[in-house]
C-alpha cells in the first residue's frame, strides 16, 4: 500500500493546491509512482479525463505534475456551485443531480464508501499519495461525518502538514488556533507546520517560528516564499479574476467577461503566458474599454449569467464592439449566450421556463438545455473560417466538451441553409462550422461539427482550443498585425512544454524551503534515490 502525506490549510486559498502539486513533482522526481487525491472539491474549473469523466482542475494539474494521467478516483466528489446555496454533485466523474447545501450535508455520509474505494484503488497502484484537504479542519460546525480533512486523514492514516498564509497576516494565530481547535486524536495527526507566501528576511521570522513550535508542540517543516509560478489556480479565489487593469502598454489587449459563475477560465492561461498579450477579466462596461478581442467564457449557469451581463450593461457594450467588427469569441456557456434563444423547460439551470430567454443574437442558434451532461474529449481541426481569423482555417485543435445543452441552427433551419443567413448588420455573411471534430466518449468515437463562425463572431463548445500547439500564438499574432504591430516572439514554445518547466520550478522552490528529510521521516518513507539539483540520479 502507498505511503501518504496530507496537505491541510488554516483556511481557503492558503496555497494547499500548489504545495500539493509541488510535492507530487518532487516525489515523482525522486523516482516514486505518485498520485494526487482530493476526496471532495468545490470548484467551477473542471477537467475531463481520457475516459470522459469530470474531476476538479486542480487534481488534473497535480496529476500532470506527478507524471500520471488524471482519473476520476483522484477526485471522487466534485461540487460545482449553481447558486449561492446549491451545487451540482458529481460522483466518480458523473453528475448525480443538484443539491442544496443543507441536503448535501445530510447526504454526504453515503459517499464515504465511495471515497474509500477510490483512495484504496490508488493506494494499490501507486507508491505515494499526496492528499489535499479543503478549507480548514477547524470548521467545527462541519466536522461531523467529515470526509475531506481529518476524516480523510484518518481514513488514509495519513500524517498532516498544516499550511498557513502569512501574506494575509496573522499566520501564527491561524496555525495555533487551528491546532487548538482540533480534537485530541486529530491534533496528533498534525506532524508539521508550513508558513506559506513569505516575503522578506526569514531571520526576522525565526523567534515567532520557535514560539509557534513550543505552543503547538509541532515542528515547522518549512517557510515557503511567495512563489512566482505560472500554474492554474482555484477558480473563484484566483487573483487573475480580480479585475485589475494593468497600465503597462501591450501589443494585444484581450477582455474576458468575468461572469459571476465563470468556469474553466484556465482556457486563457496560454494567452496570458504570451509576451505582449494582456488578458483582462472585466465585470462592468467601464472596464471593458476597446479591446482587440472579447471572450465570453464558460459559465455554470448560462441563463443567469446572461441576464447578469444584460443588467450590467455589458451585453450592450459587447454588441456595440461586435457591430464595429471587434472579434468576439464564445466558449461553452458564452457560446450558448451568442445565439438567439435559450430554452430551459426542465429547469436544468434553475426554475423551469416555459418561454425561451432571448440570447445576444450574434449567431442564428438556439440552445435547448437537457438533463444529460455532455462529457467528452475531442480532437480535429478548425473549419473554413471567415473574418479576422480566416488564416487560422484548418489548424489542428483538441480539448474537451463539458456542457448541459444542445445548440443548433434556430428556427428549424439546417446547415444547408446557412448560406442564406445574414448577420446582425444585415450583411450577407455565411455562417460556417467553427471546427470539425472527432468526439471520444466511453471508448466510442463520433465525428461532427462544433460551433459556428460568422464574420468576426466565433463560438463553440471546445474547451482548451487555445492550448493546441501554435493556436494561441497565431491568434495573438493576427490581432497584433491588425493594429500594425508585431509580438516579440509569436512562436513561443509549446504550452505543454512550458507547463513542465513550471512544475520543475515549483519543485525546486519547495526543495529549498521545505525540510524534505523531515517530510520523508514523517511519512516513514526512505529516499529512493540520491538527489542532484532537484532531479533523480
Amino acid at each position: 500500500m502507498a505511503k501518504a502525506i496530507m496537505i491541510q490549510g488554516t483556511m481557503s486559498n492558503v496555497g494547499k493546491s500548489l504545495i500539493a502539486a509541488g510535492l507530487c513533482r518532487i516525489f515523482a522526481q525522486d523516482g516514486w509512482r505518485v498520485a494526487p487525491f482530493k476526496s471532495q472539491n468545490m470548484a467551477l474549473n473542471s477537467y475531463i479525463t481520457p475516459e470522459g469523466l469530470e474531476i476538479g482542475r486542480a487534481q488534473a494539474v497535480q496529476a500532470e505534475a506527478a507524471g500520471t494521467a488524471p482519473r476520476a478516483d483522484m477526485n471522487p466528489i466534485l461540487l460545482k456551485p449553481t447558486t449561492d446555496v446549491g451545487s451540482q454533485v458529481i460522483v466518480r466523474g458523473k453528475p448525480i443531480g443538484n443539491m442544496r447545501a443543507k441536503d448535501y450535508y445530510s447526504y454526504k455520509r453515503q459517499l464515504i464508501p465511495v471515497v474509500k474505494e477510490s483512495y484504496d484503488r490508488l493506494a494499490e497502484e501507486f507508491d505515494v499519495i499526496v492528499i489535499e484537504g479543503a478549507g480548514s479542519p477547524a470548521e467545527i460546525n462541519l466536522n461531523q461525518e467529515d470526509l475531506v480533512n481529518m476524516g480523510m486523514a484518518a481514513m488514509a492514516d495519513a500524517p498532516v502538514l498544516l499550511v498557513g498564509d502569512i501574506d494575509r497576516g496573522g499566520v501564527f494565530a491561524q496555525l495555533y488556533g487551528t491546532v487548538s481547535l482540533l480534537e485530541p486524536e486529530d491534533r496528533k495527526r498534525v506532524k508539521g507546520l508550513v508558513v506559506n507566501k513569505f516575503r522578506g528576511d526569514r531571520s526576522i521570522l525565526e523567534p515567532g517560528v520557535r514560539m509557534l513550535e513550543e505552543l503547538c508542540r509541532v515542528p515547522v517543516t518549512g517557510v515557503v516564499p511567495y512563489m512566482q509560478v505560472d500554474l492554474e489556480e482555484e477558480d473563484s479565489l484566483s487573483s487573475r479574476l480580480s479585475g485589475r487593469q494593468e497600465s503597462e502598454p501591450c501589443a494585444v489587449d484581450i477582455a474576458v467577461i468575468r461572469f459571476p459563475r465563470i468556469s474553466n477560465y484556465t482556457d486563457f492561461a496560454v494567452l496570458e503566458a504570451l509576451e505582449g498579450v494582456r488578458v483582462r477579466y472585466v465585470s462592468s462596461p467601464g472596464l471593458l474599454g476597446e479591446p482587440d478581442l472579447v471572450i465570453l467564457p464558460g459559465t455554470k449557469n448560462t441563463i443567469s449569467d446572461l441576464l447578469w451581463m444584460r443588467s450590467q450593461g455589458l451585453e450592450a457594450a459587447v454588441l456595440k464592439l461586435a457591430s464595429r467588427r471587434i472579434p468576439v469569441w464564445g466558449i461553452c456557456g458564452g457560446y450558448q449566450m451568442m445565439g438567439e434563444e435559450l430554452w430551459d423547460p426542465l429547469g436544468v439551470e434553475g426554475e423551469p421556463r416555459e418561454e425561451p430567454v432571448a440570447g445576444m443574437g450574434l449567431l442564428p442558434l438556439a440552445t435547448h438545455f437537457e438533463e444529460e451532461k455532455v462529457l467528452t474529449r475531442v480532437e480535429g481541426a478548425l473549419g473554413e473560417l471567415d473574418g479576422i481569423f480566416a488564416s487560422m482555417s484548418g489548424m489542428e485543435v483538441s480539448g474537451y466538451e463539458i456542457h448541459m445543452g444542445r445548440t443548433e441552427i434556430s428556427g428549424g433551419r439546417g446547415p444547408e441553409d446557412t448560406a442564406k443567413l445574414t448577420d446582425y448588420q444585415q450583411e450577407p455573411e455565411i455562417c460556417r462550422p467553427l471546427a470539425y471534430l472527432m468526439e471520444t466518449q466511453g471508448g466510442s468515437k463520433r465525428a461532427g461539427a462544433n460551433g459556428w463562425n460568422r464574420g468576426n463572431v466565433y463560438g463553440g463548445y471546445l474547451h482548451g482550443i487555445f492550448d493546441s500547439p501554435q493556436v494561441a500564438p497565431k491568434l495573438a499574432g493576427i490581432l497584433a498585425k491588425q493594429k500594425g504591430t508585431e509580438l516579440k516572439d509569436p512562436q513561443t514554445e509549446d504550452y505543454q512544454a512550458y507547463r513542465q518547466t513550471q512544475y520543475d520550478k515549483l519543485a525546486g522552490e519547495l526543495r529549498e524551503s521545505l525540510d524534505m528529510e523531515q517530510i520523508y521521516a514523517i511519512m516513514d518513507l526512505e529516499r529512493k534515490v540520491r538527489q542532484n539539483g532537484g532531479r533523480a540520479e
